[in-house]
């Protein structure tokens, strides 16, 4: 990296270990961070073509919660599940063993693609007492406020899986392309914040294992959102969503939290996609009141 992490002083006052577990007859790398003894344990499942880098800007604004981070399987240090196509169903079952294997009953948080992943496994009986989706995908992509440039990268990535094995993996790790998805993303005018940003995406966005992983996971990011699981979804919810969001607009995060038997919907404004760089304390701020106990909940 070659940029400066805003966000580095207070990540690094807080514990990090590196292990991994076999799940789904696969080997899954993640972070623990945080005491070992604190009274709340996150498992946090980072977005589409991210890893757990991604969400470390949030974890730095949580001293004192345990947060587990995975790497997706097919992305950063975990390879791809055996056997399997990389759909919704694979990406559920995998975080049901996953959170089974090593933090039974934490509470789930995912963003982006990952509010798909965890969305997708607690309807589907993954237990826990709450969850927390930030820039949760709440409205098909292709429908969303870029649904022009969502369409070019239909055909993008349907392009990288198709062109002969080495053009179409240049072309998916074209560092170009990486740096213009990046900008368009980015809302800070932070200049030290943009590079920051920057710096993330060419330094982590294309750490997937091949591209037929990348193209079965961009496949279910498109083809699936948070609707269609949320009436099923009993636990309390808290949504964390961008004002300025190009995938997701603010109308339709709003009308996604109507379709929870329970949530809470906090807005920040002057952000996009990308809560977790930008924006992170507010976010973190709405976890930890979202966590906190209360008179009628001891959580």
């Amino acid at each position: 990296m070659l940029a400066a992490n805003p966000y580095a002083t207070l990540l690094d006052a807080i514990p990090v270990e590196r292990h991994e577990v076999e799940v789904e007859g696969g080997r899954t790398a993640y972070w623990v961070y945080g005491p070992r003894d604190a009274d709340t344990t996150i498992v946090a499942v980072h977005g589409f073509r991210g890893e757990h880098h991604g969400l470390e800007p949030v974890v730095a604004h949580l001293p004192g919660i345990r947060i587990i981070s995975p790497d997706l399987p097919g992305f950063g240090e975990t390879p791809p599940l055996p056997g399997r196509t990389h759909d919704l169903s694979a990406y559920a079952d995998w975080l049901i063993g996953f959170v089974g294997a090593v933090a039974p009953g934490a509470v789930m948080l995912g963003h982006s693609f990952g509010s798909i992943v965890v969305s997708a496994a607690v309807a589907g009986g993954l237990e826990t007492p709450r969850v927390i989706l930030v820039n949760p995908i709440g409205a098909p992509a292709l429908e969303g406020p870029r649904g022009i440039l969502t369409r070019l990268a239909v055909f993008y990535y349907w392009a990288g899986a198709k062109l002969p094995a080495p053009l179409g993996d240049a072309l998916l790790r074209n560092g170009v392309i990486v740096r213009v998805m990046s900008a368009t993303m980015a809302k800070t005018k932070d200049p030290d914040l943009r590079r920051f940003v920057h710096d993330q995406h060419d330094t982590y966005f294309s750490r997937f294992a091949d591209r037929d992983v990348l193209h079965d996971a961009f496949v279910t990011s498109v083809s699936h959102d948070v609707r269609e699981f949320a009436p099923r979804i009993a636990v309390p919810t808290l949504l964390v969503a961008a004002e300025r969001d190009d995938i997701t607009p603010i109308e339709a995060e709003r009308e996604l939290a109507t379709l929870f038997a329970s949530a809470e919907l906090v807005e920040i404004d002057d952000v996009g996609h990308l809560i977790h760089y930008e924006t992170p304390a507010p976010a973190a701020a709405a976890i930890r009141r979202f966590l906190a106990p209360s008179a009628d909940d001891t959580r």
